[in-house]
Parts: C-alpha cells; structure tokens; sequence
C-alpha cells in the first residue's frame, strides 16, 4: 500500500492543518476520516471561508431562522452560527489535541476591529470563554494594533493564532509580543503551560505582488522564489528567538515555542506547481494550513521531504538581491497587510448581507 503522502510530514516534524471549514465537513464525517486517515492536525477560519459556507449551504437556515427569533444583529447571529461549527470541529480533534501540541480550531475577531487594540481584546476574550474549548485559537492580525491585543491576550491565557503577517520584520515583534504577553502572565502569578500560539505567515500573497516587480526590472530568474526565501529566514528567525535566555526562562516555567505556521500556501499562479508552498517548506517545528484543493493535490503528487532548511545561501541571496534592485520588502508586506484586511472585510459584509437575506427569507416564509 503507497504511504500517504499527507501522513509523511509528519515524519518530518510538520503539522498539516486544514484551511477550510463548514458545517458539512463535519456532519458528514469527512472531517474525522481526514483526521483518522491523513492525520491531519488542526484546522483554521476566516471571514472568507465562512462566508462561502453560509451563503452557499442550506445547512445554517435553520440556525438562523432560530436565532433570529430573539435576536436581530447580525453579527451576533453569525458568531453564534460560526461558534457552533469551532465547537464541533474542536470536539473531533479532541483525541488530536489530548495526545500532543495539536487539535486546534481557529476563530477569527471581526476584520472590523483589525486596527482597534481595544475591541480586539474585548471580543477576543468574549470568544474565547463562548466557545469555551481548550484546544481553539482566537485569529488576531498581525497589525501595529493587533501587537498590543496579542500581549494582552496571551497574559489573559488565552490560545492565539496571529493572522495576516506577512513581513519579517513583523514577525519579530508578534514573536516578541507572545513573549511579552507571556512575562507579563508570569509576573501576575499565572500559569503559562497551557497557553499554545502560532504565526502565521502568509505567502503566496508576497509573490503575486512582488513577481510582476521583479519581471519588470529584468530579473525573471527570481519569480516564485520571494516568499520562500522569506519563509526560510523566518523559520531562522524563529529557531532564534526560541533558543534564546529569554525563552529558555520562560519554557522552564512550561511555556511553548510560538511555532511558525505557513499560510496562504495554495498556488495563486497557474504556472507554479500546485504544491509549490507545500513542497518548499517541509521542516520540524511547523504548521502547513493547508486549502482542501492544495490538501488532495498534494496527496496525490506532493514530495515529502525536509526543505525548509536546504539552500538558505540562495534565500539570502534573493532577500539581498531584492535590495539591490530596489524592491522594499517591508513597504510591499505593509501594502499586503492593508489588502490583507480589505479582502477579509468584504467577505465578512457580503456574510453579514447573507445572514440578513436569510433571516428575512426565512422569517417571511414562517
């Protein structure tokens, strides 16, 4: 019998997770034969994924229809929607999570409040105790404001996934505020050896923008290898950070790493292999979240096989080089975290639009 390719990361020291989530998936018991067959580890959301679930499934009318009776916001109704579905999701990778560093389900704040440090924070941890569930994740952007609601979420106990980062200098400072948050928690006397996070570094992204900019100033060698090259600096980034003094103190109290998970990772370019993100960055320590489409591909025709450490001269070299045609990485992923949140925002309104049209549907035909 051919070995499951999915499975084989895992020999790797690499997690998969599943980019995607919907009511189906879980009721019709895919969810859990991905889990028991291909292993897989966790599984995230985001107001895209779930505005696709909502306004193209019939599985939530009911749902609305009922929370709509005693309730009219519609935001409201689509936290509790979605809660339902983190809940059940979390509940099938409970085994997952009761036997490793695994078994995470992902929630994501409203887009809305992606620059207000203050109303992250508040409904981070009105999630958080509404779901209430050991194994979840609260998303929170990586943005300037999101910095500050990371620390203090991360000294309130809770997990938390850090969304939209794209930028190396970036993820410095969320490492530092996990870290942060993490002192600050040991300072007040808590606990810290339950509290799990992840970065998540978005990529694709990175190379839709930078590719056309590279082409132009006569540098075609280099599309598609931008984003990896930033990975790979990353991942050194991290083993850095997390062999460091400061870490060392607090893992001694039982923290964790803040593992770095590889996101946006199915190919936006048709000339790229399908399971170019994949392939690249196969290494100990990390998370793949992983879009069902690219998933299927890669256990299909994947390479499993440790990557995320081979050529790290030819990934400084790219970084170098970019410099030297004058191409500021760090201007390019501030402009991907601005589009980043656009292209949650409208998604999260067309969701929000979905809800109301099914409400008044539903409420007409009772």
């Amino acid at each position: 019998m051919e070995t499951n390719k999915i499975k084989q990361l895992h020999e790797f020291g690499q997690s998969v997770w599943l980019d995607f989530l919907d009511r189906m998936l879980i009721s019709s018991g895919q969810l859990k034969k991905l889990i028991e067959e291909d292993g897989l580890r966790g599984m995230t959301s985001n107001p895209a994924i779930f505005e696709k679930a909502i306004s193209s499934s019939p599985a939530y009318d009911e749902q609305i229809k009922e929370i709509a009776s005693r309730q009219q916001d519609n935001e409201a109704i689509f936290y509790e929607i979605a809660i339902t579905d983190i809940q059940n999701a979390a509940d099938q990778f409970a085994a997952v999570f009761a036997n490793g560093d695994d078994g995470y389900v992902s929630l994501e704040v409203s887009p809305r409040l992606a620059h207000d440090a203050n109303g992250t924070i508040k409904q981070a941890v009105a999630l958080w105790h509404k779901v209430n569930r050991e194994n979840v994740m609260i998303k929170i952007p990586a943005t300037i404001e999101g910095l500050q609601a990371i620390r203090k979420t991360i000294s309130e106990g809770l997990n938390i996934n850090v969304t939209l980062l794209f930028g190396l200098e970036r993820y410095e400072q969320v490492a530092d505020a996990y870290l942060s948050g993490l002192e600050d928690r040991v300072a007040a006397g808590q606990p810290i050896d339950h509290i799990a996070s992840v970065a998540s570094f978005f990529l694709s992204r990175i190379d839709v923008v930078v590719d056309p900019q590279i082409e132009a100033k006569g540098y075609p060698e280099m599309k598609g290898e931008v984003a990896i090259a930033c990975a790979k600096q990353a991942y050194q980034i991290y083993k850095n950070i997390f062999t460091s003094d400061r870490f060392m103190k607090l893992q001694a109290l039982g923290a964790t790493p803040q593992r770095v998970l590889w996101a946006s990772t199915g190919t936006k370019d048709p000339s790229f292999s399908d399971t170019k993100y994949v392939d690249a960055l196969i290494g100990p320590e990390t998370i793949n979240t992983i879009p069902m489409e690219t998933l299927m591909a890669f256990k299909d025709h994947g390479h499993p096989a440790s990557r995320l450490e081979h050529n790290l001269d030819k990934a400084i070299y790219t970084l170098e080089q970019l410099k030297k045609i004058d191409i500021d990485l760090n201007s390019i992923s501030n402009q991907l975290e601005k589009e980043g949140i656009d292209k949650f925002n409208k998604p999260y309104d067309q969701l929000l639009q979905a809800i109301q049209m099914k409400k008044v549907f539903k409420i007409a035909a009772m």
